[in-house]
């Protein structure tokens, strides 16, 4: 039987029912504990309000699968040290709905849902499996665009998915998914996460690696 919350149908399939217990196990850790789980739910359902009032028609399936694995790179389950944790979740969503017979169009969407979340504007100049995980996420994490929610619905996906401490927790789950890997933060806003936790990290400057890279003048 299908949940519905705030309006919003979370599908009753079998590619959803893994989604939710992948990112149940993946996020089953005593660092961030049920934040991240409870913040992909709520990115799924701002993502899916917002698209809805925009009049877009978004797959619920993908909408779901980009929420619930948009931060498993920031899970010690999922991340590496080698790159973004952004690719990381990536990487991993579009194997799974590969796994699940989904198109690889779709699981392309899918990745560029994820890895470019924290890319403002793009995605949503893409498709609207694409667009949707940004949605959600400028919503939950930066509070952009609240007023398009209405109380009512806002009350009830709180409800459903608490955020108690979220602001505290959402950044100490980003600083524990990068702090091994600072170099992947150049060029993006994760570095101001790691600025933050640790006075002694410095950020790779743009302008100083042009005038000091090989080419000569």
């Amino acid at each position: 039987m299908s949940e519905t919350i705030a309006g919003i149908e979370i599908p009753d399939t079998d590619l959803v029912r893994a989604a939710t217990a992948v990112t149940r196990q993946a996020t089953d850790d005593p660092v961030v504990g049920d934040t991240l789980f409870h913040h992909s739910r709520r990115v799924f359902l701002w993502g899916m309000l917002k698209s809805r009032a925009r009049g877009t028609d978004v797959d619920p399936e993908l909408a779901y699968v980009g929420g619930m694995f948009h931060d498993l790179g920031l899970t010690r389950k999922y991340r590496t040290t080698r790159q973004r944790f952004e690719t990381d979740g990536a990487d991993a969503a579009a194997a799974f709905l590969r796994e699940h017979g989904r198109t690889e169009a779709e699981a392309r969407d899918v990745w560029l849902a994820i890895a470019l979340h924290t890319t403002p504007e793009v995605p949503l100049r893409l498709a609207p499996e694409t667009a949707v995980v940004t949605l959600g996420v400028e919503t939950d994490v930066l509070g952009l665009g609240l007023d398009e929610i209405s109380e009512a619905d806002k009350k009830a996906v709180v409800l459903a998915h608490p955020r108690p401490d979220f602001k505290r927790q959402i950044l100490h789950a980003f600083h524990e998914g990068m702090a091994d890997r600072p170099d992947t933060t150049f060029g993006t806003m994760n570095d101001d996460v790691l600025a933050y936790f640790d006075p002694s990290f410095r950020r790779a400057d743009f302008v100083d690696i042009i005038r000091r890279n090989a080419w000569p003048e």
